[in-house]
């Protein structure tokens, strides 16, 4: 069987044809600003030159451009007619960012449980729109996508549920959001572009990060202005000052750990997504470069926090949250003048007592199987191991 014509084209060459089929799509002509064609050009480059696509990934990778441009059509429409009614500017979120595998998703599950708290739902990130009633959720074709979105992921490789559990009415990361202006590490967890991961991780994205706080608008629109929300994204640590820029009042939680105890876990989390889009995965050539991309951003991250008042961030350490999740979230909401009701504290509690995503997983992944030694990895983080006066484990 052939492939498919398009998919024997060069990425390059799809620009317009990925635009105008997405606006056959939704009808609608309009995709905001255009600062999100430097990126997407950037990732249509790495994919023909760098990538290693077998056959069914080039066509899922073609499939999910075509995807991400059609979700950002639609949000800019609900966007546009919206805009008399959106939710108020976004006050005081807390957000949820540090080194990953550091217990940060039990942690913002944890915070969700908070009924004067809002997260962004799996579904909702992939299709922003205005939360609709809970009740209604299981009959709408979007929350349905995902869901089937997410069992594809797992049947594909099934590990990858215990790695990152994810469920379209939980509360999930912000990648979907950044990826519509195609700034986000999700391009180069997915594939092999160096070019592209050179490009995001130097970049400064505000514009990416100033689209997502009126896609959280949107989503929270339907909600009580008090509701106060909870985002987590391990990857804002890299780009904190553009977060900054446009949550300016953000109260950070920082997660930490022994980077050495946790990169190999995310290594072979990125082999995984990687094997549903490329041939030839090499761990060792991950394992390098991620070593560098979390440990050159965890020292961009101290380089704003030198510049900041101390009161804004409370650093939490996974040994800490293990020994004591619903203390840890006690002394967040200390920090950050935060009423913690006695009902929240028990959904916490409730939540963490009988639900799997309740707890807080302790062991590690070996470094030795993707070509780290221990002490390579603590050698290259010293500076924030130092900073944070951090530990070995």
């Amino acid at each position: 069987m052939h492939p498919a014509p398009d998919t024997l084209q060069p990425f390059r060459d799809t620009e317009q044809a990925l635009h105008e089929e997405a606006i056959a799509a939704v009808g609608y002509e309009n995709f905001g600003a255009p600062a999100y064609l430097e990126g997407l050009r950037v990732v249509l480059d790495a994919y023909d030159h760098e990538a290693k696509f077998h056959p069914a990934g080039r066509q899922a990778a073609r499939a999910n451009l075509l995807q991400l441009l059609t979700t950002r059509l639609r949000s800019q429409r609900l966007l546009n007619q919206h805009a008399a009614t959106l939710s108020p500017e976004i006050r005081r979120p807390i957000i949820v960012l540090g080194l990953v595998r550091t217990g940060s998703t039990a942690l913002h599950h944890l915070l969700g449980q908070d009924p004067n708290t809002q997260t962004l739902e799996y579904w909702l990130a992939a299709h922003p729109q205005p939360r609709p009633p809970r009740a209604s959720w299981e009959q709408l074709p979007d929350f349905q996508e995902s869901a089937a979105e997410i069992e594809g992921m797992y049947a594909f490789d099934p590990s990858l549920r215990g790695i990152h559990l994810m469920a379209p009415e939980l509360a999930e990361e912000c990648r979907h959001l950044l990826a519509q202006s195609f700034a986000d590490d999700s391009f180069e967890v997915n594939a092999t572009v160096p070019t592209y991961t050179q490009w995001y991780e130097s970049g400064h994205h505000h514009a990416a990060y100033a689209r997502h706080r009126e896609l959280v608008r949107l989503i929270g629109s339907t909600a009580p202005a008090e509701r106060r929300w909870i985002l987590k994204y391990p990857v804002h640590m890299k780009h904190l000052r553009a977060l900054l820029a446009v949550y300016p009042d953000a109260c950070i939680v920082h997660t930490h750990r022994d980077p050495s105890r946790v990169l190999s876990s995310y290594i072979n989390l990125i082999a995984g997504f990687r094997a549903i889009f490329e041939r030839d995965i090499d761990r060792a050539a991950i394992a390098r470069e991620q070593l560098e991309v979390w440990a050159a951003g965890a020292e961009r991250a101290i380089a704003v926090r030198r510049e900041q008042a101390t009161a804004q961030f409370f650093d939490l350490y996974f040994s800490d949250f293990v020994a004591d999740p619903i203390g840890s979230v006690q002394r967040i909401y200390e920090r950050f003048g935060v009423a913690f009701a006695a009902d929240s504290e028990r959904r916490m509690r409730q939540w963490q007592a009988t639900t799997p995503e309740g707890k807080v997983g302790t062991a590690p992944q070996p470094v030795a199987d993707v070509g780290l030694s221990r002490d390579k990895i603590l050698d290259r983080f010293a500076a924030y191991m130092r900073y944070f006066d951090l530990k070995a484990e």
